[in-house]
């Protein structure tokens, strides 16, 4: 087995996921002293220069690296996804008004159940009756005319399916959860009114949470809610209204040059899908692996399949672990497999697990 960190482990765990190696011994060099500082990271005040420096960097090179244009502020918040869920409904969605969510999953669901203590909610869409195996078509959406936003996940870690378009919302502002797929790929900011995700995926540690806002969503934030879950008072304090979560910042900002460095976001796409289809490949090879996503539905960050018992299942998981590939166990509501591919995942760590499963089928199969 090819050799991905100083101890061999494969890390497939759907988050916190793997970090690039460059990243990590730079923060390693840096963490007892930065360059021309003379104190760690974790040690300087978050209203000093150094940390001012760091956030306005942070978003200088993802305007960069995604094109973001100047009328969308990129916060950096706290509180993951989770707190996203309560976040959107509490500043979006209009008094009397109707947020339209289309479940695909867990992640979906609960964002849409934290939307509903807040305000009226309708199901737009759901692939529910199909166990979440695939995204809604075009035709499957039913939307609330003059709807406050539309809210989607564009990809869903547990059932292993992403969004390969997007859903067509006419004016009404589209709002993703992008947790585990942004910016694996290029993206089209200007199509969104906000975009949120915690970075444990492809950005950086757990503890960071970005968020992609227009300035037109901005500004609906009503003055009635608390400051630190207002839109408006972390755009207008530049994330520093307290203390932001430095060290996850100073990393995804080493991250976000990583991908700079290696192409971008073009590269991030092509080297994601040869990474996934080489698993794919496999899975669909003999019908020994079954994949529980529908093909056209599959996605490039979270491959998830099954063997043709549970027996297998639980002695695949364990043997794979015993092998130094981490982290492959599907999501305990669903069980199976869950193969966590994403940016900083190793082409070669494809490459050893389709060897592995080769030879397990060889034995087993």
């Amino acid at each position: 087995m090819k050799e991905t960190s100083p101890n061999g482990v494969l890390n497939f765990s759907a988050g916190p996921a793997v970090l690039p190696k460059s990243v990590l011994k730079e923060a390693q060099r840096d963490l007892l002293s930065l360059p021309g500082i003379g104190m760690s990271v974790l040690e300087v005040s978050h209203r000093s220069k150094v940390v001012h420096e760091i956030v306005e960097g942070a978003e200088k090179d993802l305007r960069k690296l995604a094109g973001i244009p100047d009328d969308y502020h990129i916060l950096f918040l706290q509180g993951g996804a989770s707190l996203q869920f309560s976040m959107v409904p509490m500043n979006l969605l209009f008094s009397g008004g109707t947020a339209d969510y289309i479940l695909t999953g867990t992640w979906s669901r609960k964002a849409m159940n934290e939307a509903s203590k807040v305000g009226v909610v309708n199901t737009a869409a759901t692939t529910e009756s199909v166990s979440f195996s695939r995204i809604p078509s075009k035709d499957e959406l039913q939307l609330t005319p003059g709807a406050s936003y539309v809210h989607f996940t564009s990809n869903n870690t547990i059932f292993g399916t992403q969004w390969n378009h997007l859903p067509d919302v006419g004016k009404t502002p589209l709002v993703a959860d992008a947790s585990s797929d942004l910016f694996s790929r290029p993206i089209d900011v200007s199509r969104y009114g906000l975009i949120y995700g915690a970075a444990q995926k492809n950005l950086g540690p757990a503890g960071v949470t970005l968020v992609i806002i227009h300035d037109a969503i901005v500004k609906r934030s009503p003055s009635t809610i608390p400051a630190l879950l207002s839109y408006a008072i972390a755009a207008e304090h530049r994330s520093l209204y307290n203390t932001p979560p430095v060290f996850g910042i100073y990393i995804l900002r080493l991250v976000v040059n990583w991908m700079i460095a290696n192409g971008g976001l073009e590269s991030m796409q092509r080297i994601n899908h040869r990474k996934a289809n080489k698993l794919y490949a496999e899975i669909d090879r003999t019908g020994f692996y079954r994949g529980t996503a529908h093909r056209e539905s599959r996605s490039l960050m979270n491959v998830t399949f099954r063997l043709p018992s549970q027996k297998l299942d639980e002695l695949f998981v364990a043997e794979a672990t015993s092998s130094g590939f981490v982290g492959l166990q599907g999501h305990r509501s669903v069980g199976g497999q869950r193969a966590s591919i994403y940016n900083a995942f190793p082409e070669t760590g494809v490459d050893a697990l389709v060897e592995f499963m080769q030879e397990f089928e060889r034995r087993l199969g």
